[in-house]
C-alpha cells in the first residue's frame, strides 16, 4: 500500500509540474511567470494551491464588458473633443502620452483647469468637508479604505448634511481594504442609520457567491462635488495613523499629496466613478456623466483609469513612457518602489544617459513583505546614479507622484509597484505646464529638506541576512 501512495504522489507531483509548464507562463510577465514557476516546481501541492487561489487577475466577464460598454461611450461623447487643445505647445513627448492615454483609458486631455495641492493630511479632510458643504446636486465618494473616526467625521457629517437637504449623496468602499480598520462594523452601522446610499467595492462574500482573487483591489481615492469639482490623490479617507494602536504608540502618521481639481478634469473624474458605480449596483448615472464641467483655470489635466478592467496596464506604459522622454529632471515619490524590468529599464537608463533622478520612500515601511522586495532594488538604482532620499521615520510617506522637467506632473492612486499595475484599479491624474510642475516641485523639495540621502557604500555595508530576506521578497513580489 506505501509503495501504491507513493507512486500516486510522485505521477501526481510530475502531472502538476508538467501540466505547469504549459499553463502558468499564458499572457503573464515573463518575471511573473517563472516566479509561479519556481514556487510550483519547488512546493508542487502548495504552490498549485497558491496559484488556483491568486493567480488569475481577471474580474470576469460581466466587469470586462461593463468596462467596455462605458468606454465605448466616453469615445463617442467625447470624439469632438481634441486630445490636447489646439494650442498646446509643449514637447511632442507630450502630446505623444495624451495619445497614448486616450487610446488606452477614453479620456481625452482637456485645458481649462484650477489645481491646487494639498500635502497636508488635515488640510485635504477640511478642504473636501467643505466643498461638500456646498454641494447642491450630488456628492460621490469612492476611498479604498475608510473609517467614521475623530479625524473624518466632520466629512462624514457634511455627507448626511448634505443628504438631509436633498443633494444626492452615493458612496463607494473597497470591501477588504476598509475590513482592516478597526470600527469597521461600526463604520458600516453609522452609514447605514444616516441612509447613504452606500456599497462595497469587490466584496468577498464566499457564501453569498462573492468570490474572486482576494488582493485585487480598488485603490482609487475619488471624491466629486457636483460633477466640477473633484479630488484625487493618495490619502484614505481615516486618520493619519489609521486606527491602529500601534501606529500611535510608535509616533507614526502617513504622509499623503491630494489635489483639488475643478474644471472638465472633474468629470472625467466622475466618469470614473461612475463606472465603478454601475460595476457595483448595476445602475447607469446617465445625468450625472452627460456635461463637461466648464474651465476654471488654465491646467491641462488628463484623467488615466487602470486595473484589472484594463487589459493594457495603462498606468505602467504611461509612467514608461514619460520616465524615457525625460531630458533634464525625473523626481519620484512612491511608498512602494517594486517595479517591473520595464519601469526598473526605464528609470536607471534615464539616471545613465545624465538625467537628474531621485526617489523618495519611507525610512521605515509599514508592509514588511512590500518594503523588502523594494530594498532589493536599491543598489541597482544606485549604481545607475539615482539619488534616494529616506523620508524620515517613524512616519510613513504614502504620497505617490513623479514630475519630468518642467513639463508633466502626475499624482494618484498608483504605486510604482507590480501590484498596482495588474491587480489594483487605480486613476493617475496627469497635468501639464509649467506652472504646476512647479508646485508639485515645492512638495518635493520639501521632503528632501528632511530626508536623508542613502549613499552606495552606506547599502553595501548592510548585514547579509537583511540583504537575504530583501531578495526573497523580491520574489514574491513578481508572483502575479
Amino acid at each position: 500500500m506505501a509503495g501504491w501512495i507513493a507512486t500516486a504522489l510522485y505521477l501526481a507531483d510530475l502531472t502538476i509540474k508538467l501540466i505547469a509548464l504549459g499553463v502558468v507562463p499564458r499572457n503573464r510577465r515573463p518575471s511573473s511567470g517563472m516566479a509561479w514557476l519556481l514556487l510550483i516546481l519547488v512546493i508542487p501541492f502548495v504552490g498549485l494551491l497558491l496559484f488556483l487561489m491568486l493567480g488569475r487577475t481577471s474580474l470576469g466577464r460581466r466587469r470586462h464588458a461593463q468596462q467596455a460598454e462605458v468606454n465605448a461611450e466616453v469615445v463617442e461623447r467625447t470624439a469632438p473633443v481634441p486630445t490636447l487643445g489646439d494650442d498646446f505647445d509643449g514637447p511632442a513627448y507630450v502630446r505623444s502620452a495624451a495619445e497614448l492615454n486616450r487610446k488606452l483609458g477614453a479620456l481625452p486631455a482637456m485645458p481649462g483647469n484650477a489645481v491646487m495641492l494639498f500635502p497636508g493630511y488635515a488640510d485635504s479632510i477640511a478642504a473636501m468637508t467643505a466643498q461638500i458643504g456646498r454641494a447642491q446636486s450630488f456628492v460621490h465618494v469612492e476611498f479604498y479604505i475608510c473609517a467614521w473616526d475623530d479625524v473624518t467625521a466632520p466629512f462624514f457629517e457634511a455627507l448626511v448634511g448634505a443628504q438631509e437637504r436633498g443633494v444626492t449623496v452615493r458612496f463607494l468602499f473597497d470591501h477588504l481594504g476598509s475590513r482592516g480598520i478597526p470600527g469597521y462594523q461600526d463604520f458600516l452601522a453609522r452609514l447605514d442609520a444616516a441612509g447613504i446610499d452606500a456599497h462595497a467595492m469587490l466584496p468577498i462574500h464566499p457564501l453569498k457567491g462573492q468570490w474572486r482573487r482576494p488582493d485585487l483591489r480598488n485603490h482609487r481615492k475619488i471624491l466629486v462635488v457636483d460633477g466640477s469639482v473633484a479630488f484625487t490623490g493618495s490619502q484614505n479617507l481615516t486618520e493619519p495613523g489609521y486606527n491602529k494602536p500601534k501606529n500611535h504608540q510608535a509616533g507614526r502618521e502617513w504622509v499623503e499629496l491630494m489635489a483639488r481639481v475643478e474644471g472638465p478634469a472633474a468629470t472625467a473624474l466622475n466618469v470614473l466613478f461612475a463606472t465603478d458605480w454601475y460595476s457595483e449596483t448595476g445602475q447607469r448615472l446617465e445625468d450625472e456623466i452627460g456635461t463637461i464641467a466648464p474651465a476654471a483655470g488654465d491646467v491641462e489635466a488628463q484623467v488615466i483609469p487602470s486595473g484589472p478592467g484594463f487589459a493594457t496596464e495603462n498606468n505602467l506604459r504611461l509612467f514608461t513612457t514619460l520616465i524615457y522622454s525625460a531630458q533634464q529632471r525625473l523626481s519620484i515619490t512612491s511608498p512602494y518602489f517594486v517595479p517591473d524590468e520595464s519601469l526598473l529599464y526605464a528609470v536607471t537608463t534615464a539616471a545613465q544617459r545624465g538625467v537628474e533622478v531621485e526617489l523618495f520612500v519611507s525610512e521605515q515601511g509599514d508592509q514588511f513583505m512590500v518594503f523588502h522586495a523594494q530594498r532589493s532594488y536599491y543598489e541597482a538604482l544606485l549604481r545607475a546614479g539615482v539619488r534616494i532620499y529616506f523620508y524620515p521615520a517613524p512616519a510613513i510617506l504614502h504620497a505617490k507622484f513623479f514630475s519630468v522637467d518642467e513639463d508633466v506632473a502626475v499624482l494618484g492612486s498608483s504605486n510604482m509597484d507590480m501590484r498596482s499595475f495588474a491587480l489594483n484599479y487605480e486613476v493617475s491624474l496627469m497635468m501639464l505646464g509649467a506652472d504646476i510642475v512647479a508646485k508639485v516641485r515645492a512638495v518635493e523639495d520639501a521632503y528632501r529638506r528632511i530626508s536623508k540621502e542613502l549613499t552606495l557604500d552606506e547599502w553595501l555595508t548592510r548585514g547579509r541576512t537583511s540583504a537575504y530576506i530583501d531578495n526573497v521578497m523580491r520574489l514574491t513580489a513578481a508572483l502575479q
